[in-house]
């Protein structure tokens, strides 16, 4: 005869049979889902804002990335950006065509190549984040200064975890493969 194991919901404290063909987890329960919600929305709001000035939200990510540090090599604003290295030269290559960037070799070491705004890009950022900070500011309106804070605590602490979590697996997958 099987037991069914009995545990706590993590929120309501309900008890839910493990094993049982439904689990109970509405959507407004449920933080991926409503991050994702956010997420999509916030950038739907950000595209509206910047496509008259001929920025896509691919190219707003790669831009915000040198905006903050000019002269990353494409490993580097691959990952900065999140995004896998063909993704991240497709991204470049575009960008290089509509003047936003120029890529030079790295002296010491050839295989490198470095991302760099051009003036029209350095230019275009004084546009573009004043945009940005509307999206953020509509999005968070009605909340308290300390209620942003731990708005932004809180989602650090939620990255952190599945950072760790997901090094963990990494490192066990890892481990199983040698």
């Amino acid at each position: 005869m099987k037991t069914k194991k009995l545990s706590r919901h993590y929120r309501t404290g309900t008890i839910v049979k493990s094993g049982s063909r439904e689990i109970d987890f509405p959507f407004s329960e449920s933080v991926g889902y409503q991050i994702r919600t956010t997420h999509r929305a916030l950038q739907r709001f950000l595209q509206l804002k910047i496509e008259p000035y001929g920025v896509t939200l691919g190219t707003w990510y790669f831009l915000r990335a040198l905006w903050n540090e000019d002269g990353l090599t494409q490993r580097e604003l691959s990952r900065r950006v999140g995004t896998m290295e063909p993704t991240t030269l497709s991204a470049i290559l575009s960008m290089e065509k509509r003047g936003l960037v120029r890529r030079v070799r790295n002296k010491k070491d050839r295989r490198k190549l470095h991302v760099y705004l051009t003036p029209k890009a350095r230019k275009i950022r004084n546009d573009l984040m004043p945009l940005a900070k509307e999206v953020v500011a509509t999005a968070v309106q009605g909340l308290s200064t300390n209620e942003v804070r731990q708005l932004l605590a809180s989602l650090a602490e939620i990255q952190k975890n599945l950072s760790a979590t997901i090094s963990q697996l990494d490192e066990i997958s890892s481990n199983i493969i040698e």
